[in-house]
């Protein structure tokens, strides 16, 4: 018998209110574990200590196994990360943030456990992505998520051009995000590259205090004030009319 694959959904950022975004049997099961895969071993602590607050860990932290997975990770350690699993171990794969295995490395880990025949169970938790698309207003019965745009201005231009067209013609609302720092410079891509009626939603620290969802024409966000949105996770929404 193998052990189960638990994918752990962590907050969008720093609160310590975890039953306003984490349901309760999560942190039970996160708490009975003591093998865990995440991106960053000092974060993941950080997300078990929290946890730990409310529902006391199994093991002492000290004893807890954290490997990594990141994108420098090659594909032939991944065997040796389900290892313990493979052994009868449960485990758990929980992301720097949100849900794990979306816009996320472990989603070559959850393909090879399912090869490997070992049983995976996601657990509900926070979805910037799925936040998003609820709170926006536009078409949440077909959507896109896009990952990052290029970086080079003329080929990120040229890919908003691309996807509002897409949009257009399907009726179909995009998602993407940006690195936090620009997100300035991104959102001035979009209202100069869209058409003046195409809306354009902009999401920030969902699920956080400092929240802040907004949807406009590209014309409205042009004499719009900037949202305060430096440096905060944010996701962007584009859907042409």
């Amino acid at each position: 018998m193998t052990g189960t694959l638990f994918l752990i959904p962590n907050t969008l950022g720093e609160t310590e209110a975890l039953a306003n975004v984490l349901p309760e049997q999560v942190q039970r099961i996160t708490s009975q574990l003591d093998y865990f895969v995440a991106e960053n071993a000092k974060t993941a602590r950080a997300f078990l200590k929290l946890v730990g607050a409310q529902h006391p860990l199994c093991k002492p932290m000290q004893e807890i196994k954290i490997a990594e997975l990141n994108v420098n990770t090659p594909a032939a350690a991944l065997t040796d990360l389900l290892a313990p699993l493979l052994a009868g171990q449960d485990g758990g794969l929980v992301s720097e943030a949100g849900v794990p295995a979306v816009a996320d490395p472990g989603a070559d880990l959850v393909r090879l456990a399912h090869q490997h025949k070992i049983p995976v169970r996601p657990l509900v938790g926070p979805s910037s992505l799925l936040l998003a698309v609820m709170a926006s207003g536009l078409n949440g019965q077909s959507f896109a998520f896009n990952g990052y745009l290029p970086t080079d201005a003329a080929q990120r231009d040229k890919r908003i051009k691309e996807l509002e067209l897409r949009s257009r013609k399907e009726k179909q609302t995009q998602l993407f995000i940006e690195t936090p720092y620009r997100n300035a410079a991104m959102l001035e891509a979009l209202v100069a590259a869209c058409a003046p009626v195409t809306l354009v939603c902009v999401a920030t620290d969902l699920s956080l205090p400092s929240e802040t969802i907004r949807t406009m024409t590209a014309a409205q966000w042009k004499t719009a004030p900037a949202p305060d949105f430096h440096k905060k996770p944010t996701v962007f929404l584009l859907l042409g009319q």
